[in-house]
C-alpha cells in the first residue's frame, strides 16, 4: 500500500487534530474547523496532514474503526481521534508505537483502555480488516454511496477514473503574469531555485512538488498566482478585450479577477455578496498591483447594486457542490447531501437569470462551475436555453470538448459553458 509522507504527530497535534475532525463530522467546513483551532506553526503540518488524510480516507476507516468497535461511539472527539489515529497507522510511515502513545494520552480518562485496545487490535489484524472494508461502496471508494451512484449514472465509463483521480493529492499549479513576465523566464527562474516544473497550459507551470507562497520567486512581486490548471482557462474564454465593461459576478477571492486584468486592461466590476472574502480580492489585485471596482452585493438580486449599465462581459463563477474539487476539500464529501445538488442548481438558475439581463447585445457571459455533476453544468445550460430565446451556446477550443473537464492529474474538475446573447455590440 502506498505511503504518505511521514508526519511529525505528538500528543497536542493528536488532540488538535481529533477536534478539528469532530467539528467536520458534526457538520462544520474544514476550513471553520481549523480556523477554530489556534494552530501555531509547530503543530500546523502534523495536524493538517491528520485531518486531510482521515477525511480523504474516512470511508476505508471508519469500516475499519466499526470492525474493531462492538458498539459505535457516543464520544465525536474520541472517535474522530481513533480516525486520525487509524489513518497514521495505515497510510503514513508514522512510528505505530508514537501514533498509538499519542492516541492513548489525548484520550478522555475513561476511554484510553479502548484506545489503546482499539488500536492494538488494528495492527495486530491490519490487512484482513483493511480487506473487510473494501466491502461496502464507502469503505472501497472512500465516497459516500449516493455520490459513487451519481457520478455511476452520469459517468459510465469514467467514473472509477473520476474517484481515484479525486482522491489524488492536488497538484500546485502556477499561473504566470504575462504583463509581468514570460513562461518560459518563469520556468527558467522556479528550475534556478530548485523548483522543477511542467507547462500544463498556455499560462500554467504545475510544480513537481507543492512549496509555500514564500517560497515561490516573484509571487510577492506579482509574477505569478497560485491557481489550477482548470480554473486558468475561464479569463481567456471570456474574451474581454481592452476598454470593455466586465462584471466579475462572484469574484471572492479573486483568482478568475486578477487573471482577466492580466489580459485585458478593462473597466472591471468585482461582486462578490461577502464582504470578507471580498477583501481577498484586493489583496490578491494589490499584490499584482492591478485594479478594479469591488462592491459587496448579491448576484441574484442586481436591484440592490447594479446601475442600469450594461456589461460587455460577465463571469458567472456560480456556487455549487464543488464535487470537481473534493480532492483539496475532503470534508466536502461528506458534508454534502443528495438534496444539495438541486439546491444548488435552482440557486444558479435564479443567478444566471439575473445577470442575462445585464450583459449588453452581442455581448458573453460565461458560465463556470467546479462541479462535476450534470444538475449544475450540462442540464443547467439546457434550461437556461430553453428559458432565453436570445441565448446561444458557442464554441469552445477543442481541448475542452462540451466543457466540463473531468479532475486528473493535471487539473481539478471544472464546467464551462459560454453564451453569446443576440444582438449587435456597441460600438
Amino acid at each position: 500500500m502506498a505511503h504518505e509522507p511521514r508526519g511529525s504527530a505528538s500528543k497536542a497535534s493528536a488532540a488538535l487534530a481529533a477536534d478539528v475532525i469532530s467539528k467536520v463530522l458534526q457538520g462544520r467546513t474544514l476550513t471553520q474547523a481549523l480556523e477554530t483551532a489556534a494552530l501555531n506553526p509547530s503543530r500546523r503540518g502534523a495536524v493538517l496532514d491528520m485531518a486531510y488524510g482521515a477525511l480523504r480516507y474516512r470511508g476505508t476507516l471508519e469500516a475499519v474503526l466499526s470492525q474493531l468497535l462492538k458498539k459505535p461511539l457516543d464520544d465525536s472527539y474520541t472517535h474522530a481521534l481513533l480516525l486520525a489515529a487509524l489513518y497514521l497507522l495505515a497510510y503514513t510511515q508514522e512510528a505505530p508505537y508514537a501514533a498509538v502513545d499519542n492516541a492513548v494520552r489525548s484520550a478522555p480518562s475513561h476511554l484510553k483502555g479502548l484506545v489503546n485496545a482499539v488500536l492494538r487490535n488494528f495492527m495486530r489484524q491490519r490487512e484482513d480488516l483493511l480487506a473487510a472494508a473494501q466491502d461496502s461502496t464507502e469503505g472501497r471508494t472512500n465516497f459516500p454511496a449516493w455520490w459513487v451512484g451519481k457520478l455511476r449514472q452520469a459517468y459510465p465509463m469514467q467514473w472509477e477514473d473520476i474517484l481515484a483521480a479525486s482522491q489524488l493529492h492536488p497538484p500546485m499549479t502556477l499561473r504566470v503574469n504575462r504583463r509581468k513576465t514570460g513562461i518560459e523566464a518563469c520556468r527558467a527562474e522556479l528550475q534556478d531555485s530548485g523548483q522543477g516544473c511542467r507547462q500544463t497550459g498556455a499560462s500554467a507551470l504545475t510544480l513537481e512538488k507543492p512549496v509555500a507562497v514564500d517560497k515561490l520567486p516573484g509571487f510577492a512581486e506579482g509574477r505569478v498566482s497560485v491557481q489550477d490548471a482548470g480554473a486558468q482557462w475561464a479569463a481567456p474564454l471570456l474574451d474581454v478585450q481592452d476598454g470593455m465593461r466586465v462584471l466579475d459576478a462572484c469574484a471572492a477571492p479573486g483568482g478568475k479577477t486578477g487573471h482577466i486584468l492580466e489580459l485585458a486592461q478593462a473597466d472591471l466590476l468585482a461582486l462578490d455578496a461577502d464582504e470578507a472574502r471580498l477583501s481577498r480580492v484586493r489583496q490578491n489585485l494589490d499584490r499584482l498591483g492591478l485594479a478594479a471596482e469591488l462592491r459587496v452585493g448579491d448576484a441574484a438580486r442586481p436591484q440592490g447594486w447594479w446601475d442600469g449599465r450594461p456589461f460587455d462581459r460577465i463571469l458567472a463563477d456560480v456556487p455549487c457542490s464543488a464535487s470537481g474539487v473534493v480532492r483539496r476539500n475532503p470534508d466536502i464529501k461528506w458534508l454534502r447531501r443528495p438534496q444539495d445538488i438541486a439546491k444548488f442548481a435552482a440557486q444558479q438558475a435564479v443567478i444566471l437569470d439575473a445577470l442575462w439581463q445585464m450583459l449588453a447585445p452581442g455581448g458573453k457571459l460565461l458560465y463556470a462551475t467546479c462541479s462535476i455533476f450534470p444538475e449544475e453544468n450540462s442540464q443547467q445550460m439546457e434550461s437556461f436555453l430553453a428559458r432565453h430565446a436570445d441565448a446561444s451556446l458557442l464554441a469552445l477550443p477543442p481541448e475542452l470538448g462540451n466543457g466540463q473537464l473531468l479532475p486528473d492529474e493535471n487539473h481539478d474538475g471544472f464546467y464551462y459553458a459560454l453564451l453569446g446573447r443576440a444582438g449587435k455590440a456597441a460600438a
